[in-house]
């Protein structure tokens, strides 16, 4: 389900979508929100989140929000971090239950596998879990399906 690599964890895990920690690799105006809280507690993963990372950073040098030499200390801080992430890979749990969640709410199938991926990690129980997001409509989906989700 999921696995854990490099740093022991100090505190409680959080599943953590895309979008909530890419102000960890560049400066916005969420960053020292979002270093408190990875400070605070683990970080868990879905398995493509690298990859949307990357397509994040790429997207703002496109942009010309971030420069090339800031775009390269971003993806080698990304990839640092993810050393410490717990990873769910992608299972065929993930995949039905992101089906089920774009019926039922106003989701792309990113964020779709993004929720799917938190309900597989926390086994269905998402009471007393956090979820955090940068995205509304995410968080709100999130919440309605039980996270404590909170926006970044």
């Amino acid at each position: 389900m999921a696995r854990r690599t490099a740093r022991p964890v100090k505190g409680p895990s959080a599943f953590w979508d895309t979008s909530a920690l890419v102000p960890l690799c560049v400066r916005q105006g969420t960053t020292p929100r979002t270093i408190a809280l990875y400070k605070s507690c683990g970080v868990v993963v879905w398995w493509t989140t690298p990859v949307e990372i990357a397509s994040a950073l790429a997207r703002l040098v496109r942009m010309k929000q971030l420069n090339y030499s800031d775009w390269a200390k971003a993806r080698k801080l990304a990839n640092a971090l993810a050393d410490a992430w717990s990873v769910i890979q992608p299972l065929d749990a993930v995949r039905h239950k992101a089906m089920q969640l774009v019926d039922r709410y106003d989701l792309r199938a990113a964020d779709a596998l993004q929720l799917a991926a938190a309900l597989v990690w926390c086994e269905d129980v998402p009471q007393g879990r956090v979820f955090l997001t940068a995205d509304q409509k995410l968080q709100e989906a999130a919440m309605l399906s039980g996270f404590d989700a909170k926006q970044i």
